[in-house]
């Protein structure tokens, strides 16, 4: 799996329709209109996100790993 920063997920977020409700210390917090699901993505400067946490993520969001 490719390695990514917590700033670069957000970015691919951002483009498949995910919305930026709230930045929590340094956890953004991002929602989609037609779901009640709320994913919250740590961005520590330009650390990359550990492989569990990116494969997590990806899984609630409804992306796959070609999406990345």
């Amino acid at each position: 799996m490719k390695s990514l920063t917590g700033q670069a997920f957000c970015r691919i977020l951002e483009n498949n329709g995910w919305n930026l409700l709230r930045i929590h210390g340094s956890h953004h917090i991002y929602g989609k209109e037609d779901k009640d699901l709320r994913l919250s993505v740590p961005v520590h400067g330009n650390r990359p996100l550990k492989t569990g946490l990116l494969r997590h993520l990806l899984r609630l969001s409804g992306l796959s790993e070609g999406d990345v």
